[in-house]
Protein backbone atom coordinates (compact mmCIF):
# COMPACT_ATOMS: atom_id res chain seq x y z
CA UNK A 1 0.00 0.00 0.00
CA UNK A 2 1.24 3.55 -0.65
CA UNK A 3 2.56 5.27 2.43
CA UNK A 4 0.71 8.54 1.80
CA UNK A 5 -2.40 9.55 -0.04
CA UNK A 6 -2.40 11.46 -3.30
CA UNK A 7 -2.22 15.24 -3.50
CA UNK A 8 -4.88 17.78 -4.18
CA UNK A 9 -3.93 21.19 -5.52
CA UNK A 10 -6.66 23.80 -5.56
CA UNK A 11 -4.25 26.76 -5.50
CA UNK A 12 -1.04 25.74 -7.32
CA UNK A 13 0.02 26.58 -10.85
CA UNK A 14 1.65 23.23 -11.61
CA UNK A 15 1.00 19.64 -10.56
CA UNK A 16 4.37 17.92 -10.85
CA UNK A 17 5.12 14.21 -10.42
CA UNK A 18 8.72 13.08 -9.92
CA UNK A 19 9.21 9.34 -10.47
CA UNK A 20 12.32 7.96 -8.81
CA UNK A 21 13.87 9.00 -5.49
CA UNK A 22 17.48 8.56 -6.49
CA UNK A 23 19.96 11.45 -6.60
CA UNK A 24 18.54 13.12 -9.73
CA UNK A 25 14.89 12.71 -8.71
CA UNK A 26 15.42 13.95 -5.16
CA UNK A 27 17.51 16.89 -6.34
CA UNK A 28 14.82 17.88 -8.83
CA UNK A 29 12.05 17.60 -6.23
CA UNK A 30 14.01 19.75 -3.78
CA UNK A 31 14.84 22.31 -6.44
CA UNK A 32 11.21 22.52 -7.47
CA UNK A 33 10.08 22.86 -3.84
CA UNK A 34 12.59 25.67 -3.36
CA UNK A 35 12.16 27.58 -6.61
CA UNK A 36 8.52 26.91 -7.56
CA UNK A 37 6.66 27.94 -4.42
CA UNK A 38 3.19 27.45 -5.93
CA UNK A 39 3.82 24.02 -7.42
CA UNK A 40 2.24 20.88 -6.03
CA UNK A 41 4.92 18.16 -6.07
CA UNK A 42 4.58 14.41 -5.57
CA UNK A 43 7.68 12.19 -5.35
CA UNK A 44 7.08 8.51 -6.23
CA UNK A 45 9.41 5.61 -5.54
CA UNK A 46 8.89 1.85 -5.38
CA UNK A 47 11.08 1.41 -2.30
CA UNK A 48 9.56 1.77 1.13
CA UNK A 49 10.44 4.80 3.19
CA UNK A 50 11.65 2.43 5.91
CA UNK A 51 14.35 1.07 3.59
CA UNK A 52 17.74 2.38 4.73
CA UNK A 53 19.59 3.77 1.71
CA UNK A 54 22.53 5.15 3.69
CA UNK A 55 24.50 1.89 3.54
CA UNK A 56 24.45 1.59 -0.29
CA UNK A 57 28.18 1.42 -1.16
CA UNK A 58 28.04 2.23 -4.88
CA UNK A 59 30.54 4.97 -5.71
CA UNK A 60 29.53 8.26 -7.34
CA UNK A 61 31.83 10.92 -8.76
CA UNK A 62 30.47 14.46 -8.63
CA UNK A 63 31.81 17.41 -10.58
CA UNK A 64 32.25 20.76 -8.83
CA UNK A 65 29.02 22.11 -10.33
CA UNK A 66 27.09 19.19 -8.83
CA UNK A 67 28.67 19.73 -5.41
CA UNK A 68 27.69 23.41 -5.54
CA UNK A 69 24.10 22.48 -6.45
CA UNK A 70 23.84 20.09 -3.49
CA UNK A 71 25.25 22.76 -1.20
CA UNK A 72 22.52 25.15 -2.31
CA UNK A 73 19.97 22.46 -1.49
CA UNK A 74 21.42 22.11 2.05
CA UNK A 75 22.02 18.43 1.25
CA UNK A 76 25.80 18.21 1.17
CA UNK A 77 27.88 16.69 3.98
CA UNK A 78 31.50 17.38 3.13
CA UNK A 79 32.66 15.01 5.87
CA UNK A 80 31.30 12.04 3.90
CA UNK A 81 33.03 12.95 0.63
CA UNK A 82 36.63 12.87 -0.55
CA UNK A 83 37.58 15.91 -2.60
CA UNK A 84 39.21 15.57 -6.01
CA UNK A 85 42.17 17.96 -6.09
CA UNK A 86 43.88 16.69 -9.22
CA UNK A 87 43.05 14.51 -12.21
CA UNK A 88 45.71 12.53 -14.05
CA UNK A 89 44.84 11.04 -17.47
CA UNK A 90 47.45 8.92 -19.22
CA UNK A 91 47.92 6.10 -21.69
CA UNK A 92 49.55 2.80 -20.91
CA UNK A 93 52.03 1.17 -23.33
CA UNK A 94 52.14 0.48 -26.19
CA UNK A 95 52.45 4.18 -27.00
CA UNK A 96 54.98 6.76 -28.08
CA UNK A 97 57.53 7.57 -25.40
CA UNK A 98 59.09 10.97 -25.95
CA UNK A 99 60.79 13.42 -23.55
CA UNK A 100 58.06 16.01 -24.27
CA UNK A 101 55.58 13.72 -22.56
CA UNK A 102 57.16 14.38 -19.17
CA UNK A 103 58.00 11.89 -16.42
CA UNK A 104 58.59 8.43 -17.82
CA UNK A 105 58.11 9.64 -21.37
CA UNK A 106 54.42 8.67 -21.34
CA UNK A 107 51.69 11.00 -22.64
CA UNK A 108 49.58 12.44 -19.84
CA UNK A 109 47.23 15.29 -18.98
CA UNK A 110 47.18 16.65 -15.45
CA UNK A 111 44.49 19.04 -14.24
CA UNK A 112 44.65 20.49 -10.73
CA UNK A 113 42.22 22.54 -8.68
CA UNK A 114 45.01 25.02 -7.99
CA UNK A 115 45.64 25.81 -11.65
CA UNK A 116 41.88 26.10 -12.29
CA UNK A 117 41.45 28.50 -9.38
CA UNK A 118 38.82 26.39 -7.59
CA UNK A 119 38.83 24.72 -4.16
CA UNK A 120 38.24 21.30 -5.70
CA UNK A 121 37.50 19.71 -9.07
CA UNK A 122 34.78 17.54 -7.60
CA UNK A 123 34.20 14.91 -4.95
CA UNK A 124 33.63 11.18 -4.53
CA UNK A 125 31.24 9.49 -2.12
CA UNK A 126 28.93 6.51 -1.88
CA UNK A 127 25.40 6.41 -3.26
CA UNK A 128 24.00 6.08 0.25
CA UNK A 129 25.97 9.03 1.57
CA UNK A 130 24.54 11.16 -1.23
CA UNK A 131 20.94 9.97 -1.24
CA UNK A 132 20.37 9.85 2.54
CA UNK A 133 20.89 13.62 3.11
CA UNK A 134 18.79 14.46 0.03
CA UNK A 135 15.96 12.25 1.23
CA UNK A 136 16.16 13.64 4.76
CA UNK A 137 16.00 17.19 3.42
CA UNK A 138 13.01 16.33 1.22
CA UNK A 139 11.11 14.80 4.14
CA UNK A 140 11.80 17.91 6.23
CA UNK A 141 10.34 20.05 3.44
CA UNK A 142 7.26 17.79 3.26
CA UNK A 143 6.70 18.20 7.00
CA UNK A 144 6.79 21.98 6.66
CA UNK A 145 4.49 22.12 3.62
CA UNK A 146 2.30 19.01 3.64
CA UNK A 147 -0.40 20.75 1.58
CA UNK A 148 1.79 20.86 -1.55
CA UNK A 149 4.74 18.46 -1.05
CA UNK A 150 3.92 14.75 -0.99
CA UNK A 151 6.12 11.68 -0.41
CA UNK A 152 4.82 8.63 -2.28
CA UNK A 153 7.35 6.02 -1.17
CA UNK A 154 6.30 2.40 -1.54
CA UNK A 155 4.30 3.42 -4.60
CA UNK A 156 5.66 1.98 -7.87
CA UNK A 157 4.46 3.73 -11.00
CA UNK A 158 3.12 1.13 -13.40
CA UNK A 159 2.30 3.26 -16.45
CA UNK A 160 2.37 6.78 -17.89
CA UNK A 161 -0.09 8.09 -20.45
CA UNK A 162 -0.04 11.50 -22.12
CA UNK A 163 -3.48 13.08 -22.28
CA UNK A 164 -4.22 14.82 -25.57
CA UNK A 165 -2.59 14.34 -28.94
CA UNK A 166 -1.72 17.51 -30.85
CA UNK A 167 -1.69 19.65 -27.71
CA UNK A 168 -0.96 17.57 -24.59
CA UNK A 169 -2.98 18.66 -21.58
CA UNK A 170 -1.33 16.49 -18.94
CA UNK A 171 -0.10 13.03 -18.06
CA UNK A 172 -1.94 10.24 -16.30
CA UNK A 173 0.05 8.17 -13.82
CA UNK A 174 -1.07 4.68 -12.85
CA UNK A 175 0.28 3.78 -9.41
CA UNK A 176 -2.54 1.48 -8.46
CA UNK A 177 -4.92 4.41 -8.88
CA UNK A 178 -5.07 6.78 -11.85
CA UNK A 179 -3.97 10.36 -11.16
CA UNK A 180 -3.49 13.29 -13.51
CA UNK A 181 -0.55 15.69 -13.38
CA UNK A 182 0.51 18.59 -15.56
CA UNK A 183 4.03 17.19 -15.85
CA UNK A 184 5.82 13.93 -15.00
CA UNK A 185 9.59 13.71 -14.64
CA UNK A 186 11.05 10.20 -14.87
CA UNK A 187 14.32 9.86 -12.95
CA UNK A 188 14.44 6.08 -12.59
CA UNK A 189 17.49 4.93 -14.49
CA UNK A 190 19.02 1.58 -13.62
CA UNK A 191 22.00 -0.11 -15.28
CA UNK A 192 22.42 -0.77 -19.00
CA UNK A 193 21.83 -4.53 -18.86
CA UNK A 194 18.42 -4.11 -17.18
CA UNK A 195 17.06 -1.24 -19.30
CA UNK A 196 14.59 -1.35 -22.15
CA UNK A 197 16.35 -0.13 -25.27
CA UNK A 198 15.88 3.52 -26.17
CA UNK A 199 16.17 5.34 -29.51
CA UNK A 200 19.99 5.53 -29.54
CA UNK A 201 21.65 2.40 -28.24
CA UNK A 202 24.89 0.47 -28.62
CA UNK A 203 26.25 -2.51 -26.70
CA UNK A 204 29.99 -1.96 -26.29
CA UNK A 205 30.54 -5.66 -25.48
CA UNK A 206 32.60 -4.46 -22.52
CA UNK A 207 32.44 -5.15 -18.80
CA UNK A 208 33.26 -2.82 -15.94
CA UNK A 209 34.68 -4.39 -12.80
CA UNK A 210 33.91 -2.07 -9.90
CA UNK A 211 35.10 -2.22 -6.31
CA UNK A 212 37.32 -0.78 -3.62
CA UNK A 213 41.11 -0.81 -3.34
CA UNK A 214 43.53 0.04 -0.56
CA UNK A 215 46.09 2.62 -1.67
CA UNK A 216 49.75 2.89 -0.74
CA UNK A 217 50.28 5.47 2.05
CA UNK A 218 52.39 7.59 -0.32
CA UNK A 219 49.56 8.05 -2.83
CA UNK A 220 48.85 11.79 -3.32
CA UNK A 221 45.75 13.02 -1.52
CA UNK A 222 42.75 13.82 -3.71
CA UNK A 223 44.21 12.23 -6.86
CA UNK A 224 41.77 10.81 -9.42
CA UNK A 225 43.38 8.77 -12.18
CA UNK A 226 42.21 7.48 -15.55
CA UNK A 227 44.51 5.22 -17.54
CA UNK A 228 43.79 4.36 -21.17
CA UNK A 229 44.93 0.78 -21.64
CA UNK A 230 44.87 -1.38 -24.74
CA UNK A 231 41.64 -3.05 -23.57
CA UNK A 232 39.80 -0.11 -22.04
CA UNK A 233 39.98 2.59 -19.37
CA UNK A 234 41.12 1.95 -15.81
CA UNK A 235 40.13 4.54 -13.21
CA UNK A 236 40.81 5.20 -9.53
CA UNK A 237 38.61 7.64 -7.61
CA UNK A 238 39.72 8.72 -4.11
CA UNK A 239 37.55 7.74 -1.15
CA UNK A 240 37.61 8.99 2.42
CA UNK A 241 40.22 7.10 4.51
CA UNK A 242 39.03 4.25 6.71
CA UNK A 243 40.87 3.33 9.90
CA UNK A 244 43.77 5.50 8.77
CA UNK A 245 44.12 3.69 5.43
CA UNK A 246 43.84 5.45 2.11
CA UNK A 247 41.20 4.04 -0.22
CA UNK A 248 39.93 4.45 -3.76
CA UNK A 249 37.14 3.16 -5.96
CA UNK A 250 38.33 1.08 -8.91
CA UNK A 251 36.61 1.01 -12.31
CA UNK A 252 38.33 -1.49 -14.62
CA UNK A 253 36.88 -1.88 -18.12
CA UNK A 254 37.60 -4.86 -20.39
CA UNK A 255 36.17 -6.34 -23.61
CA UNK A 256 33.84 -9.21 -22.78
CA UNK A 257 35.60 -11.66 -25.10
CA UNK A 258 38.93 -11.02 -23.32
CA UNK A 259 37.59 -10.71 -19.78
CA UNK A 260 39.12 -13.37 -17.54
CA UNK A 261 39.01 -11.38 -14.31
CA UNK A 262 36.51 -13.77 -12.74
CA UNK A 263 39.02 -16.60 -13.03
CA UNK A 264 41.90 -14.65 -11.45
CA UNK A 265 42.83 -14.90 -7.80
CA UNK A 266 42.95 -11.80 -5.62
CA UNK A 267 46.74 -11.73 -5.89
CA UNK A 268 46.62 -12.05 -9.68
CA UNK A 269 44.08 -9.23 -9.99
CA UNK A 270 46.30 -7.01 -7.85
CA UNK A 271 49.36 -7.81 -9.95
CA UNK A 272 47.56 -7.09 -13.22
CA UNK A 273 46.11 -3.76 -12.07
CA UNK A 274 49.45 -2.63 -10.62
CA UNK A 275 51.14 -3.43 -13.94
CA UNK A 276 48.73 -1.02 -15.67
CA UNK A 277 49.11 1.95 -13.30
CA UNK A 278 51.14 5.05 -14.19
CA UNK A 279 54.18 6.06 -12.17
CA UNK A 280 52.25 8.71 -10.22
CA UNK A 281 50.31 5.94 -8.43
CA UNK A 282 52.34 3.77 -6.02
CA UNK A 283 51.42 0.06 -6.13
CA UNK A 284 48.03 -0.77 -4.64
CA UNK A 285 48.00 -2.72 -1.37
CA UNK A 286 44.78 -4.68 -1.88
CA UNK A 287 41.80 -5.09 -4.21
CA UNK A 288 38.60 -5.97 -2.40
CA UNK A 289 35.52 -7.67 -3.84
CA UNK A 290 34.73 -6.64 -7.41
CA UNK A 291 31.35 -6.58 -9.15
CA UNK A 292 30.85 -6.82 -12.91
CA UNK A 293 28.52 -4.66 -15.02
CA UNK A 294 27.90 -4.75 -18.76
CA UNK A 295 28.49 -1.42 -20.53
CA UNK A 296 26.54 0.27 -23.27
CA UNK A 297 25.02 3.48 -24.58
CA UNK A 298 21.25 3.86 -24.17
CA UNK A 299 19.82 7.33 -24.82
CA UNK A 300 16.61 9.07 -25.77
CA UNK A 301 16.81 11.44 -28.74
CA UNK A 302 14.77 13.98 -26.78
CA UNK A 303 14.35 14.60 -23.08
CA UNK A 304 10.71 15.56 -23.68
CA UNK A 305 7.90 13.28 -24.83
CA UNK A 306 4.59 15.09 -24.51
CA UNK A 307 4.23 16.03 -20.87
CA UNK A 308 6.86 13.52 -19.73
CA UNK A 309 10.49 14.55 -19.22
CA UNK A 310 13.29 12.04 -18.65
CA UNK A 311 16.47 12.99 -16.81
CA UNK A 312 19.66 11.26 -15.71
CA UNK A 313 20.03 7.59 -16.60
CA UNK A 314 16.40 7.54 -17.69
CA UNK A 315 17.43 9.88 -20.51
CA UNK A 316 20.99 8.78 -21.18
CA UNK A 317 23.03 5.87 -19.83
CA UNK A 318 26.68 6.36 -20.78
CA UNK A 319 29.98 4.52 -20.67
CA UNK A 320 31.77 5.46 -17.41
CA UNK A 321 34.93 6.60 -19.22
CA UNK A 322 34.32 10.26 -18.29
CA UNK A 323 32.33 9.70 -15.10
CA UNK A 324 29.68 12.23 -16.16
CA UNK A 325 26.38 10.33 -16.04
CA UNK A 326 25.05 11.64 -12.72
CA UNK A 327 26.42 15.12 -13.37
CA UNK A 328 24.43 15.28 -16.60
CA UNK A 329 21.32 14.21 -14.70
CA UNK A 330 21.74 16.94 -12.09
CA UNK A 331 22.21 19.52 -14.83
CA UNK A 332 19.03 18.21 -16.49
CA UNK A 333 17.18 18.73 -13.21
CA UNK A 334 18.50 22.25 -12.68
CA UNK A 335 17.72 23.35 -16.24
CA UNK A 336 14.16 22.02 -16.07
CA UNK A 337 13.29 23.68 -12.76
CA UNK A 338 14.94 26.94 -13.82
CA UNK A 339 12.86 26.97 -17.01
CA UNK A 340 9.63 26.17 -15.16
CA UNK A 341 9.92 29.51 -13.39
CA UNK A 342 8.70 30.91 -16.71
CA UNK A 343 5.19 29.75 -15.84
CA UNK A 344 4.86 32.72 -13.53
CA UNK A 345 5.69 35.01 -16.47
CA UNK A 346 2.87 33.60 -18.58
CA UNK A 347 4.80 31.11 -20.73
CA UNK A 348 2.94 27.92 -21.61
CA UNK A 349 4.23 24.64 -20.20
CA UNK A 350 4.62 23.11 -23.66
CA UNK A 351 6.75 26.04 -24.81
CA UNK A 352 8.91 25.77 -21.69
CA UNK A 353 9.49 22.06 -22.25
CA UNK A 354 10.47 22.70 -25.86
CA UNK A 355 13.02 25.28 -24.75
CA UNK A 356 14.47 22.92 -22.14
CA UNK A 357 14.94 20.25 -24.80
CA UNK A 358 16.82 22.70 -27.05
CA UNK A 359 18.83 24.13 -24.18
CA UNK A 360 20.05 20.75 -22.91
CA UNK A 361 20.87 19.29 -26.33
CA UNK A 362 24.43 20.71 -26.73
CA UNK A 363 25.55 19.52 -23.27
CA UNK A 364 23.86 16.13 -23.64
CA UNK A 365 25.00 15.30 -27.14
CA UNK A 366 28.57 16.56 -26.75
CA UNK A 367 28.98 14.24 -23.74
CA UNK A 368 27.17 11.34 -25.42
CA UNK A 369 29.35 11.71 -28.52
CA UNK A 370 32.60 12.03 -26.56
CA UNK A 371 32.01 9.00 -24.33
CA UNK A 372 30.72 6.94 -27.26
CA UNK A 373 33.79 7.74 -29.35
CA UNK A 374 36.18 6.87 -26.54
CA UNK A 375 34.33 3.66 -25.66
CA UNK A 376 34.30 2.44 -29.27
CA UNK A 377 37.94 3.40 -29.81
CA UNK A 378 39.14 0.76 -27.33
CA UNK A 379 37.86 -1.93 -29.69
CA UNK A 380 39.90 -0.56 -32.60
CA UNK A 381 43.24 -2.14 -33.36
CA UNK A 382 44.36 0.29 -36.01
CA UNK A 383 48.11 0.72 -36.58
CA UNK A 384 49.24 4.04 -35.14
CA UNK A 385 46.15 4.59 -32.99
CA UNK A 386 48.06 4.50 -29.65
CA UNK A 387 50.54 7.01 -31.06
CA UNK A 388 47.73 9.31 -32.20
CA UNK A 389 46.02 9.09 -28.83
CA UNK A 390 49.31 9.80 -27.08
CA UNK A 391 50.01 12.82 -29.25
CA UNK A 392 46.50 14.12 -28.51
CA UNK A 393 47.11 13.85 -24.76
CA UNK A 394 50.45 15.60 -25.11
CA UNK A 395 48.94 18.39 -27.21
CA UNK A 396 46.15 18.89 -24.68
CA UNK A 397 48.63 19.11 -21.81
CA UNK A 398 50.68 21.71 -23.70
CA UNK A 399 47.68 23.84 -24.75
CA UNK A 400 46.71 25.62 -21.53
CA UNK A 401 43.55 27.34 -22.90
CA UNK A 402 42.26 24.07 -24.37
CA UNK A 403 42.97 22.19 -21.15
CA UNK A 404 41.19 24.88 -19.15
CA UNK A 405 38.16 24.64 -21.44
CA UNK A 406 38.08 20.87 -20.95
CA UNK A 407 38.33 21.28 -17.18
CA UNK A 408 35.43 23.75 -17.16
CA UNK A 409 33.36 21.35 -19.28
CA UNK A 410 34.01 18.52 -16.84
CA UNK A 411 33.23 20.70 -13.80
CA UNK A 412 30.17 22.56 -15.06
CA UNK A 413 29.05 21.09 -18.39
CA UNK A 414 28.53 23.03 -21.59
CA UNK A 415 26.99 26.43 -20.83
Amino acid sequence: MPETTGPSNPHGTLRLAVIGAGPAGLALALLAAQRLPNADISLFDARALTHDVSADPRTLALALGSVQLLQRLSSWDARQAETILQVHVSQAPPTLRLPVFGTGGEPAVQITALEQGVPQLGAVLSYGQLVAPLQSRWLQCCEREPERLHSRFGTPVQALKTLGEASPSGVEIDSGIAETFDLAVVAEGGVFAEQARKAVTHDYAQNAWVGEVELHPDTPVGLAMERFTRNGPLALLPLTPREGRKRAALVWCLPQDEDDVAELSAAQRLAVVNSLLPGVIPPLREIKTLKRFALGLNAERSLVQGRTVRIGNAAQTLHPVAGQGLNLGLRDAYALVDALKGLSAGMTLDRILQRVDWQRAPDRWSMIAATDFLARSFAWRWPGLPAARGLSLAALQAAAPLKRALARQMMFGQR
